[in-house]
Formats: C-alpha cells, structure tokens, sequence
C-alpha cells in the first residue's frame, strides 16, 4: 500500500486565529522563546496500487484545500 500525504497549511497572509491562541498561550506554560505558531492540518491518502500523485494533487486542490486562502503540499511517505 503507497500512502500521500497532504499538508495544508493557511497561506502566510491569512490571519490564523488558532495559532495566534496557542503562541498566547504558551507563556503560562513557561515557553517564551516562541515568535509565532501557525497551525495546519495533515491528510493521509492510502492508494491500494501504485501512487497516482496527479490524482493526489486534484483531491488536494479540489476537496482538501482552499486554494484561495490555503497553500498545500503533496509528497510520498515511506
């Protein structure tokens, strides 16, 4: 089995709510050294044959991500 993964992660000009909570929250943990947090999220795609990552690419760009405020990333996991 050939597993894709997909990264998707909010483009760099995107306002990121949750990271933003996170780096705010970090203190009261005694972490200070941490300038900014973005969060992302991590699809796994399992193909039964051979990876097809054109095909992994139009699920990304057109079910998994936003193009329009998201940037995303396809690779092979071993």
């Amino acid at each position: 089995m050939a597993r894709v993964v997909v990264d998707v992660m909010l483009k760099p000009e995107i306002l990121d709510p949750q990271g933003q909570a996170v780096a705010g929250a970090l203190p009261r943990l005694g972490v200070s050294d941490v300038a900014s947090v973005r969060i992302g999220r991590r699809v796994e795609i399992d193909f039964s044959g051979e990876v097809d990552l054109d095909k992994a690419r139009e699920i990304a760009d057109k079910l998994l991500a936003n193009p329009v405020i998201e940037d995303y990333t396809v690779r092979v996991e071993q």
